[in-house]
Formats: structure tokens, C-alpha cells, sequence
């Protein structure tokens, strides 16, 4: 599947507000990118910040049109995402696992966020725009971030921004089009198969405090089904448990 050759702005708040207020205005192609050197104020999941050193790393957003998926499946689109991004950074390193929902993880440190924002049309999505920040140069973190990494942490080697960009998007468009074709049990098995924590139990905390649970499955809409020690089967939402690290 093609896509349109990336957009470089040089500096932005946002590449997903910038990316939507392009679409309200005009009609932008499907898996138009847009990429920046530097984010006023980028944003992550629950709404935190994300820190990024000026031009040392990868800001990007893209955005689809998936008018044929039903609101409830909407988690798709987070999976073929981070199936994306898994694809491009296992090349350089071993150990990079996808953190439900779609953090991407080299070992217990933090080397990817997306944050995914979708319009509606009564029950079907009408526009997604999927912003990503991948830690590529970055030396050194301040924010009180509890355990971010950049790839030249952990490779000791520099990266070229729009190379991984290039990549990503092959990749996007790849897992895009099985979307498209229906082929979702393709994507949702390779999600499930590099899900961080697969195998074995590991400390989670909820609202009445921290367990240890193995992780049973990711539904279709997204839920996460723990089995804990007691084989209590527990499910969540996000937002509605956490991992311990």
C-alpha cells in the first residue's frame, strides 16, 4: 500500500493537533505523516506530557480514514500501530516488547508512546490520527518520567529521524491493509505473541492495591484479562490497572 511522502515541520505544539486541524481544513490523503524536530507541548497517554530533547528524536503523526470499523473495535488500530513500531526498533535491538495497550518496552524501560485519537460517524470511526514519540538520541531524560530509554542508550549508536520514519510507515501501511482486507486474527496473534509480560506473574496494582497476576489475554475492544494468584480472573479497562515495575 502506498502513502505520501512525510511532512517535515520544523517545530510544532503538536503533530497530532497540528495533523487534525490540517484535516479540518482540507482533505489530506490517508497515511499522510507529519514529522517534527521539536514539540511545544507534546502529549502522551493519560494525559502526561512527553519530554523530548530538540531534534533528538522521532515526533510523528499519521493519520487513516477506517470508515468500515465499528467504534468497538477500535483497538485495532492501536495494535497495528504498535505492531509497526515493534517491527522497526526490533531491528536494531533484541528484547522490545509491546506494553499494553501500545507503549513500546525494551526490557523494563519505556522507548516508545502513541497516543491515537478517533472521530466518530454515529457507530463507525471516521478519522483516526495516531501520534508517536520514539526516544532515538536522547542521552539524557529530566522529567519525572519513571523509566524512559532512547535507542542510542541502548546501542550506543545514533539514529537518522526520518529513516525510522520511512520504516515505521512501511510497516503502518502494512498492518493497515490486513486491517482493511479483514485478516485482524493476523494482527491480533502477533499483538498477543510480543505483548511485554506475556509469560509468568508479575506484580499489577488497581484500585484496591498491588497483585500478582499472568497475563490471560487482550480483547478485541481492548480489555486486558489478568489471572491472579488465587486464579481470579480480573479484567480492565485501561487506565483501570497498572503494572509495578
Amino acid at each position: 500500500m502506498n502513502y505520501p511522502k512525510p511532512i517535515f515541520i520544523p517545530e510544532t505544539i503538536s503533530t497530532n493537533t497540528l495533523l487534525a486541524e490540517m484535516c479540518n481544513k482540507e482533505h489530506v490523503l490517508e497515511l499522510t505523516s507529519i514529522y517534527t524536530a521539536y514539540q511545544t507541548s507534546g502529549r502522551g497517554q493519560r494525559g502526561n506530557g512527553w519530554e523530548s530533547e530538540a531534534g533528538a528524536n522521532l515526533l510523528f503523526s499519521f493519520v487513516v480514514y477506517p470508515t468500515f470499523l465499528e467504534a468497538n473495535r477500535q483497538f485495532l488500530l492501536s495494535q497495528i500501530t504498535a505492531l509497526a513500531l515493534y517491527k522497526v526498533l526490533s531491528q536494531y535491538t533484541d528484547h522490545i516488547s509491546i506494553k499494553w495497550p501500545n507503549d513500546i518496552y525494551w526490557k523494563d524501560k519505556k522507548l516508545c508512546g502513541t497516543l491515537i485519537e478517533n472521530d466518530l460517524t454515529g457507530t463507525f470511526i471516521n478519522r483516526s490520527i495516531s501520534g508517536t514519540g520514539i526516544n532515538l538520541n536522547q542521552e539524557k531524560f529530566v522529567s519525572n518520567a519513571p523509566n524512559p530509554i532512547s535507542l542510542k542508550q541502548i546501542t550506543h549508536q545514533n539514529y537518522d529521524p526520518y529513516t525510522i520514519l520511512i520504516q515505521s510507515m512501511q510497516w503502518i501501511a502494512h498492518y493497515y491493509t490486513l486491517l482493511k482486507s479483514g485478516k485482524t486474527n493476523e494482527i491480533i496473534t502477533s499483538y498477543q505473541t510480543v505483548l511485554y509480560r506475556k509469560n509468568g506473574f508479575y506484580p499489577y496494582q488497581d484500585k484496591e492495591g498491588i497483585f500478582y497476576a499472568r497475563i490471560c489475554n487482550v480483547e478485541e475492544n481492548g480489555k486486558l484479562i489478568l489471572e491472579d494468584e488465587k486464579s481470579r480472573k480480573r479484567t480492565y479497562l485501561f487506565k483501570e490497572v497498572s503494572f509495578v515495575l
